[in-house]
């Protein structure tokens, strides 16, 4: 052992192995990994081994498919078999609803470009698994690409290869304390201490400890999961092939072959956690004590559909814990704060996430920012609240609870809300406020009569008229939208111009005004679709989407520079959003100053007297109408929205939530973060190019814009669709076909009530996006036709919002 890395890894199971190997790989070489026992000593040596590329999340499911190629890969490099068992696999569908999730998510894949996927009937799906009851099975789909491996024999070929290219590998070393120091970390072990300028905590069961040793509190926890494994089936023996991997949805099952017997896996309803503040130092190749009683609910259901289950002797039960986010993603990245430490735990299917993990951890390390676009499995998508043991157990249990449970889009889940609330949240649901939530904080959805339940569906909900209502309020009258829910940033300090200008690619505001700011990496790529204020007094706001907060304030920690305070607002400072052609008439009845169209002009900002509030003011609007966003002290919150509902009551002001706003935006083509804008796409291929200052000097991501806008095209262009729907809308990434090829996916839909068109955006290859140009698309897994519409199919001059 060294006494100085480049880069120390804490944990020896398949995440830590994998980011070595492609530390290694990419061509760090002063690198270790160390193990407080052997390798796999956590949950990697008792993990089922089942691997599959579909994912809810593209670029998730990207990262799956480069593990599954890369399994190969390290097994010939290493000369360690990784035992891969390519049987396909196949997932059940028992309701109709479930059956038009499938089918609706077959058409998912196609657009991130698995092909090797397709529909099969309950007949095929008993041919494909033959033990099988298809009792109940309404339809499944199959992968080609689905098996499993022998995961000992997998974390070692990450091991070995990684050796191989000249990573170090210590076992038998447990990690005491870590200390920060001014050039990296001082990693203190059982066998002497060690210098590096990184460490990463892929800790597995003991990441929670190995966050604390740094003062990080993870939002992960290790919960119980059963699996058995049969002695020699007559049945399955016979058999002249493998059975598949099979997940029965509905059953809650998961079920693969194991030697001539059969491995039946289950996510039952009655979690349970386990061990919440890490496993025992002294914890390793062992089991918990099965707890048949749990999970009999679910045990019968999976002996149920395999009937050759019901005579076969059970072999050996495993029960293991697993470490799990709240959200069942990794936690993978530099963790804000805390310079040179990162994380690359909680990969709950480390089988099937681990090389992808280590790859993007090794990039972000050495180049900067990784490959694909990992925001879904981003350390930085929490904050403080999420470290909060209450929120944890809560977060942590819903998800495996819902592991196979069906989620509608338009579902509310209840663990760890409500949390954070705007002061008015009482008020606005005495106003009939139906709630959603961002980052913690509960969001308005809409405004309902009192005892109104949505029902969950992946069509239009019972709520469509509703919304439809809110939408024709802003468009003809007023509408109110507590804006609680974006990012404020406070830019102060001599550098502060200077500094905005460097990390903006857009053009700064002169005083008294407001810009949308695109914000770039170093790649060109987009990092932020913001709007930068200028108040006039040496004060500047950034503001943005809440849930990036913390997202945003690493990078804008990452470019610091001395003569420059970024100080996160969004908490203290909250406000309404005033939108609709009465809107003047109702800002002017509660102050005295002047806010006509010459006062306050379109993107202007001041400081204005709003009732007994001494507000911001912009004067934009999301919805595309003349509008005002108002901004004021959390204190002030209710009677603001107080004294303006009462201005308005005589100029038909009502309330209106975030499910409008998504209307009436699409019908604006105006793009949001996650959905037209993401980290893996460029200002060219989204249109946001228009926004940027080439000639204001440097900035970041200037030499890469450069090249992209004097480039050839774009793969793809960002345009506006109308789809002929009747009953269902686009959500995200359905396939955009041409004649059958596909050309294209949807980023975000909606249905458009002011224009009667149901209406999509998405990215298209630009030979398909004139205006004119005749597509279609799937929406619930049904094709529909589609057009390419020109841009902003309401008030296309934009004279509402300016008027």
């Amino acid at each position: 052992m060294n006494s100085h890395y480049r880069v120390v890894v804490i944990g020896g199971g398949v995440v830590g192995t994998s980011v070595l190997y492609h530390l290694a790989k990419f061509g760090w070489t002063d690198v270790c990994l160390i193990e407080r026992s052997v390798l796999t000593a956590g949950s990697s040596w008792h993990a089922a081994g089942g691997f599959h590329a579909l994912n809810a999340d593209p670029n998730i499911a990207a990262l799956q498919a480069y593990t599954i190629d890369l399994l190969s890969q390290i097994e010939e490099e290493s000369g360690q078999s990784v035992g891969m068992h390519m049987t396909g696999g196949l997932t059940l569908a028992g309701t109709p609803d479930r059956w038009e999730w499938l089918q609706s998510a077959y058409r998912v894949f196609q657009t991130m470009g698995i092909e090797d996927v397709r529909l099969v009937t309950p007949e095929e799906s008993g041919e494909l698994c033959p033990v099988m009851s298809t009792e109940g099975i309404l339809g499944g789909l199959w992968a080609d690409r689905e098996g499993y491996i022998d995961t000992t024999g997998t974390v070692y070929a990450y091991a070995g290869a990684a050796k191989k290219n000249g990573a170090t590998v210590i076992e038998h070393n447990r990690v005491l304390e870590l200390h920060q120091k001014p050039d990296g970390w001082e990693v203190v072990t059982e066998k002497g201490t060690i210098t590096a300028e990184h460490v990463v905590n892929a800790g597995g069961l003991w990441a929670k400890q190995v966050g604390r040793m740094a003062g990080i509190e993870l939002p992960v926890s290790p919960l119980e999961h059963h699996y058995l494994l049969t002695e020699s089936i007559p049945e399955v023996a016979a058999l002249d092939r493998e059975l598949p991997l099979v997940v029965d949805l509905e059953g809650f099952t998961y079920m693969r072959q194991d030697q001539k017997g059969m491995l039946l896996g289950i996510y039952e309803i009655q979690h349970k956690h386990w061990m919440m503040d890490g496993a025992p130092w002294n914890y390793g190749v062992e089991l918990l004590q099965e707890d048949i009683d749990r999970i009999s609910e679910e045990l019968t259901l999976g002996f149920e559909r395999y009937p050759v289950l019901q005579e076969a002797g059970v072999r050996n039960w495993v029960n293991g814990a697993f470490t799990f986010s709240p959200d069942g993603n990794p936690l993978v990245g530099p963790v804000p704060g805390k310079p040179g430490y990162w994380c690359a735990c909680a990969v709950m299917a480390g089988f099937l996430q681990g090389g992808g993990v280590g790859k993007s951890l090794a990039e972000w390390m050495i180049h900067g920012e990784p490959e694909a676009d990992v925001y879904g499995m981003d350390v930085a998508r929490y904050g403080d609240f999420a470290a909060n043991r209450e929120y944890i157990k809560q977060t942590t249990g819903q998800f495996y609870t819902r592991r196979f449970v069906m989620t509608y889009p338009n579902e509310q889940l209840p663990a760890g809300r409500p949390l954070k609330m705007a002061p008015a949240h009482d008020a606005m649901t005495a106003g009939g406020a139906l709630w959603g939530e961002s980052w913690g904080l509960e969001v308005p959805l809409y405004f309902a009569p009192q005892g109104f339940e949505e029902t969950p569906t992946l069509k239009r909900s019972n709520a469509f008229d509703i919304v439809g209502a809110e939408c024709k309020l802003v468009r003809e009258a007023a509408g109110l939208l507590d804006i609680s829910g974006f990012s404020r940033f406070e830019v102060t300090g001599p550098e502060a111009e200077a500094w905005l200008d460097h990390v903006m690619a857009g053009r700064l505001p002169k005083p008294g005004r407001a810009r949308l700011a695109p914000m770039l990496a170093p790649n060109g790529k987009l990092k932020g679709d913001l709007t930068v204020f200028n108040w006039g007094d040496g004060t500047w706001w950034i503001m943005g989407s809440y849930y990036l907060r913390r997202w945003h304030m690493r990078w804008f920690s990452d470019h610091a520079r001395e003569g420059v305070t970024v100080r996160d607002i969004s908490d203290t400072i909250v406000g309404f959003s005033l939108a609709g052609p009465r809107s003047r008439e109702v800002l002017a009845a509660l102050t005295h100053q002047d806010v006509s169209h010459e006062a306050l002009p379109f993107m202007g900002c001041t400081t204005l007297d709003v009732g007994l509030v001494r507000a911001k003011v912009g004067r934009l609007s999301v919805a595309g109408e003349l509008g005002y966003e108002i901004h004021c002290h959390a204190a002030e919150h209710i009677g603001l929205r107080r004294a303006l509902l009462e201005a308005g009551a005589d100029h038909g002001l009502g309330e209106y939530g975030y499910n409008a706003l998504l209307s009436l935006r699409l019908e604006k083509s105006f793009g949001i973060w996650s959905r037209e804008f993401t980290q893996a796409y460029t200002p060219r291929m989204t249109g946001m190019d228009r926004w940027i200052a080439w000639d204001k000097g440097d900035f970041v991501g200037r030499e890469a814009a450069l090249a992209e806008r004097d480039g050839p095209d774009p793969s793809q262009l960002l345009v506006t669709l109308a789809i002929e729907a009747s009953d269902a809308d686009t959500s995200g990434y359905e396939p955009v076909w041409a004649e059958g090829r596909r050309v294209g996916f949807v980023t975000s839909g909606g249905y458009g009530y002011t224009v009667g068109q149901s209406l999509a955006m998405a990215l298209v290859e630009p030979g398909f996006a004139a205006p004119g140009t005749k597509l279609s698309v799937h929406v619930v897994g049904v094709e529909r036709p589609a057009e390419v519409i020109p841009a902003s199919p309401y008030d296309p001059e934009g004279r509402a919002m300016r008027r």
